[in-house]
């Protein structure tokens, strides 16, 4: 209560929001007593001193509109202190005051203080201070007047409270006691009066009430003189007491109101608008609204130029922050700042707290031995713990893999390593090992050991002679097939031995073998040997297929890249590198005719028609449809003349057509050797095929892009472009021997077409990366492709587009692939001299699979710079096979 007491302008805006607190409720009570005794002492003192009635009435009167300024101030000054008395008289009922409740003038700044009563309760001092008139507290009022003006701004603050407790608190410790006596003094001098006795005695009783706030005041309090209440000016009366006003000071600012102390429910929060973002108010002149729901107006803010004028004047300003609730400027005290500094050093905000206080030993130290429960062991305690069981099972059986040693293990391995370590030179590798963490090890695998060969003098016989080093020397690029790996040779004595060149790189050889070596037991199959062959027919079953070499037809004097056979099998056509085109009859070997062409003749092709006797040659930009003059004299005529006059045609080949190929006439001199039609491309002819019926044969150039195929028709002696765009390097084409489809090989890829639809209809993907030479089987549903990458691969085109089987027979490129026309043989030539004749049944059965057996190698051909079998064929009727190679031969094998 004595909070309240010198503090009522605190408890002013606090009694309204909390009265229904317990405490303050006891407060109010109380200080409606205390009220209402004043005001009975007040009305029997006016009485007896003469006081006019007006002054000391206790009802509320009106207020005169005509009054002077002054009046309608401390009008609205007691106005606003009786509502506040009149709403705790009232009890419940509703305290609104028509004129002076929402007074917002600046005298309302004066602060309603009890601060100045004498709570001694001694009736001496009222009768000591009894002869104190109105006609002084007029006097003294009239001065206070005077200096308001001076002093609104303090009061303003004192009234919003706006201003820090530390402000005042500094501005009351400048004034001391010995200045409030001299300024006493002269205000009794002013006014004709002594000074009274007991005013030095109350001032120390209020220092020591304002200095110590928690000491409650006695329960019989009672008023002390009139004077001391009001002073000596003009005494302010209305309605239901006297508000007596602060003391003012000249050249000193109020005593602040939260000087005594301040508690956060005595907090003076006269904003309202709650815990919201401010800057709702930015566009508004007000910031909030107090407790009578009035406007708090905004304070004034300057411009940078005051703020750099009150930054060079203002002693203060560092310690000067913005109040965000009323726009309040509030300077920081000593004890605000210092309690900022130790809240952001992470210091206890409390300054007397002493963080090296001693502890307080709360619990005792020391250890006493007593029991802490009373209840029998269970029978589970008496019982083998499992998990110490599985723990010591653990243990055993570290101890078994040694990976736990005991004390006295620990102590002989100490010794043992504490002694001189020997290494044994020949050691073995095949004890047990003593490295127990590697299970089942296995050994890495020992070199050969040196022999007579590795000897610096090495027997003569282990040294090469000139063929076997030549041979050696041969095989640089296929190291695998050379006998040793190294040449022997010898010296005189050890010391003549040049270094080894080769260590290094066979030592890091050896090291990378053990290094990526796997390290791991595989159980052996339990199976002979004969169980993993396939069972295969014998060779002898699968009779007739050639076998031996019978007869080797010479006669070109460079290598022969192509052949072909006449469809009755009587007669062979050749093309060469030494730019000739030779016939040659099968059963004796024998040269019929010879026929320059004057470039390279990469292919030859014989017509499959038997009713004509035709060749068509690719030599070098041309296809020459030669007439070989062999065979049936009239088959021979019929031809001529066929071919003598050119069909006449009202259809006009495109221009892009007529650039790329043009059938022309022959000379003279080329039609006396043969040659009935010459056609002229625009790029180099590599490959010519006939259709199956005889009156269509493709020609491929690598290097014509789109046009790289090229379709002619002989009966019109017109020519075609199938395709539209670039399908890729196309290698080699065929015609499907009953279908109209045409094959055409790129480099890695074989695309199906059918010639009616013009449509693709398959792509097949053998996986390799450059195929050299294809055929077709003669039912045309199985295919047979070879690279150069030394890969036979057979496709079953109903099966899938991916090979149906890849034999690796070959030791080198693979050149020429051929099918028989009518025996289940196949045969493929490279560059490994070897010609491979392999049995291939097609059953008429879809669901039994194609039996592919190799049956004989035939190696009779030789190398001629790194080339050796260029192109294989079948006799068409008989199980032979004719090859050309690097030799400058053509061997048939039969």
């Amino acid at each position: 209560t004595s909070k309240h007491v010198q503090k009522p302008h605190a408890a002013r805006g606090v009694y309204v929001g909390e009265i229904f607190n317990c405490k303050h409720f006891v407060r109010l009570i109380y200080h409606r007593k205390m009220v209402a005794n004043k005001e009975r002492a007040i009305k029997r003192k006016a009485s007896e001193g003469g006081a006019k009635p007006e002054s000391i009435t206790s009802k509320q009167e009106p207020l005169d509109e005509s009054n002077d300024e002054d009046n309608s101030n401390e009008s609205d000054y007691e106005s606003d202190k009786e509502n506040l008395l009149g709403s705790i008289e009232n009890e419940g009922e509703d305290s609104s005051d028509s004129d002076g409740e929402y007074a917002t003038d600046d005298d309302e700044d004066d602060v309603l203080s009890f601060e100045s009563l004498n709570s001694d309760g001694e009736e001496e001092d009222e009768a000591e201070d009894a002869g104190a008139t109105l006609e002084e507290v007029e006097n003294e009022a009239e001065e206070e007047e005077d200096g308001e003006d001076d002093e609104e701004a303090d009061s303003a603050d004192d009234v919003n409270s706006d201003s820090s407790p530390e402000e005042d608190e500094g501005d009351l410790e400048e004034s001391s006691d010995e200045e409030l006596e001299e300024e006493e003094e002269e205000e009794a001098k002013e006014n004709g009066k002594e000074k009274p006795v007991k005013a030095k005695a109350e001032r120390k009783q209020r220092k020591e009430q304002f200095e110590s706030d928690d000491e409650p005041l006695p329960d019989d309090l009672k008023l002390g003189r009139i004077e001391d209440v009001l002073g000596t000016g003009e005494k302010k009366t209305r309605g239901l007491g006297v508000f007596p006003p602060v003391p003012k000071r000249k050249g000193k600012a109020a005593q602040d109101e939260y000087a005594a102390g301040d508690t956060s429910d005595e907090e003076d929060i006269r904003n309202t608008v709650g815990n919201i973002p401010m800057h709702w108010y930015d566009e508004y002149k007000h910031v909030g609204y107090d407790w009578d729901a009035k406007k708090i107006v905004k304070a004034k803010k300057g411009d940078a130029i005051d703020d750099f004028l009150q930054r060079m004047e203002d002693p203060n300003f560092w310690r000067t922050v913005t109040d965000p609730q009323t726009g309040q400027k509030v300077v920081l005290s000593d004890e605000d700042i210092g309690l900022i500094k130790r809240i952001m050093s992470g210091r206890n905000p409390d300054a007397e707290y002493d963080d090296y206080e001693p502890f307080i030993e709360w619990f005792t130290s020391e250890v006493e031995k007593m029991p802490i429960r009373n209840i029998p062991e269970s029978k589970r305690s008496f019982l083998p713990s499992k998990a110490e069981k599985h723990k010591i099972g653990r243990y055993v059986h570290a101890l078994k893999m040694g990976w736990m040693k005991t004390m006295a293990e620990k102590r002989r391995l100490e010794a043992i390593r504490r002694q001189p370590k020997f290494y044994m030179l020949w050691t073995t590798d095949h004890g047990k090992e003593e490295m127990r963490r590697i299970h089942d090890h296995v050994a890495a695998p020992k070199r050969m050991l040196p022999g007579h060969a590795e000897s610096y003098n090495p027997p003569p016989e282990y040294l090469f002679d000139e063929k076997e080093l030549e041979e050696w020397n041969k095989l640089a690029n296929q190291p695998w097939k050379r006998k040793r790996a190294y040449v022997p040779q010898k010296y005189n004595s050890l010391r003549e031995v040049p270094g080894y060149t080769r260590y290094v790189k066979e030592r890091f050889l050896r090291c990378l073998d053990l290094y990526l070596a796997p390290r791991m037991r595989r159980s052996r199959v339990a199976v002979g040997a004969e169980y993993l062959i396939p069972k295969l027919p014998s060779p002898r079953d699968l009779q007739p297929f050639p076998t031996l070499q019978n007869l080797i037809y010479t006669g070109h004097t460079s290598l022969i890249r192509c052949i072909s056979v006449e469809p009755k099998g009587e007669y062979i056509v050749t093309g060469s590198d030494d730019m000739t085109v030779k016939i040659w009859e099968i059963s004796t070997a024998r040269c019929i005719r010879t026929i320059p062409t004057g470039d390279i003749v990469r292919s030859v092709a014989w017509c499959p028609n038997s009713k004509i006797s035709l060749v068509a040659a690719a030599s070098g930009k041309r296809v020459l449809l030669i007439n070989p003059k062999v065979g049936d004299y009239m088959l021979v005529k019929k031809t001529d003349d066929l071919l003598t006059e050119a069909p006449r045609s009202d259809t006009v080949d495109s221009e892009r057509i007529r650039s790329a190929v043009q059938w022309g006439e022959v000379t003279e001199e080329e039609k006396k050797l043969g040659v009935r039609i010459v056609i002229t491309h625009f790029r180099e002819v590599r490959q010519v095929t006939w259709h199956g019926r005889g009156d269509y044969f493709a020609t491929v150039m690598p290097d014509g892009a789109y046009r790289s195929v090229m379709i002619h028709q002989l009966s019109k002696r017109r020519s075609q472009v199938p395709f539209s765009k670039s399908k890729g390097l196309i290698q080699c084409v065929l015609f499907h021997p009953i279908k109209p489809c045409l094959f055409v090989a790129t480099q890695r890829h074989i695309r199906v077409y059918d010639l009616v639809k013009q449509l693709m209809m398959k792509k097949l993907y053998p996986g390799c990366k450059w195929i050299s030479s294809m055929a077709i089987h003669p039912k045309g549903d199985n295919l047979l492709i070879g690279t150069y990458e030394k890969r036979l691969m057979w496709f079953d085109l109903d099966l899938s587009t991916k090979p149906y089987q890849q034999l690796r027979i070959h030791n080198a490129a693979i050149r020429s692939v051929a099918f028989h026309p009518r025996y289940p043989l196949f045969a493929s030539a490279g560059d490994d001299r070897s010609v491979i004749v392999s049995h291939g049944m097609v059953y008429n059965d879809l669901l039994q699979n194609p039996l592919i057996v190799p049956l004989r190698r035939l190696k009779n051909h030789a190398v001629v710079n790194d080339f050796s079998v260029f192109d294989v064929v079948f006799h068409p009727t008989q199980p032979w096979v004719f090859s050309t190679g690097a030799d400058n031969t053509v061997r048939l094998y039969t």
